[in-house]
């Protein structure tokens, strides 16, 4: 195999499988980690992925998001895909679920590229978008009005369609989280169709990176005893480890891979 076609082998294993670490596509190419990461930093240069810690993310994967999406899935890369690839062992094949228009759960909808028959309900196009790729799947796009910069569907007929739906399980991120508030939103038609979805769902798992403990936007919409369980990433410091034990809330740290 020459470089220029490992190198579009790696590319192509990035795509199917976001989120692969050094180590694992050392093993699927069956080459040392070393000549995977010169790869990764020569497709870098060429403008095709970002190096991330452990791995890299392909540019082509948000090609044709919003600006403000992309800054946002560019921010704490590891921290979010680490928390996609824990939570997503909570989803089995033929599950419902919903997910919100975040980027974490942009990287949570790549960590089900495996997964069989799902029903997935998403206000989020780029969540969508992703899962819509296995036609096993089926995904609702929930309606409502669009809101380009972010990428999501609100407002009053996106939350009369939730009201009517019954969901296993939500999978929900937030811009803030504080142990008096719970989760908190900034924008408020956001922070309304998520209190919509909690109504309608059996179980609500919160995907918080540790740069949005202790923040606090501008309104509430999941008071703590309202979370199954957190996860987040292993920069969270032990004083919200402590607290959180103190609390009851059940989370789970979520490794990043080296």
């Amino acid at each position: 195999m020459t470089t220029y076609e490992r190198r579009q082998s790696l590319l192509d294993l990035l795509r199917k499988q976001p989120g692969l670490s050094v180590p694992e596509l050392s093993t699927t190419l069956t080459v040392s980690e070393g000549t995977v990461r010169n790869d990764l930093n020569a497709l870098e240069l060429q403008g095709l992925l970002t190096r991330v810690h452990g791995g890299a993310v392909l540019h082509q994967q948000v090609q044709f998001q919003s600006n403000s999406f992309v800054r946002r899935s560019q921010q704490n890369t590891a921290a979010k895909l680490a928390i996609a690839r824990e939570a997503a062992t909570l989803v089995s094949d033929d599950a419902s679920i919903l997910l919100d228009a975040s980027s974490t759960a942009f990287y949570f909808a790549q960590a089900l590229s495996n997964h069989q028959r799902l029903r997935v309900m998403t206000n989020g196009f780029e969540a969508a978008r992703v899962l819509a790729q296995n036609t096993t799947n089926t995904v609702f796009l929930i309606g409502g009005i669009v809101d380009n910069d972010s990428s999501s569907v609100t407002g009053l007929l996106s939350e009369h369609i939730i009201e009517e739906l019954h969901i296993q399980k939500a999978f929900l991120s937030c811009s803030g989280f504080s142990l008096e508030r719970g989760m908190t939103e900034v924008f408020l038609a956001e922070a309304q169709l998520k209190r919509k979805v909690i109504e309608s769902s059996q179980e609500l798992f919160g995907l918080v990176d540790s740069s949005k403990f202790g923040m606090e936007d501008l309104t509430s919409f999941a008071r703590p005893e309202k979370i199954s369980r957190l996860f987040t990433d292993n920069h969270l410091s032990e004083d919200w480890s402590q607290r959180l034990n103190q609390s009851g809330i059940e989370f789970t740290i979520c490794e990043e891979k080296p």
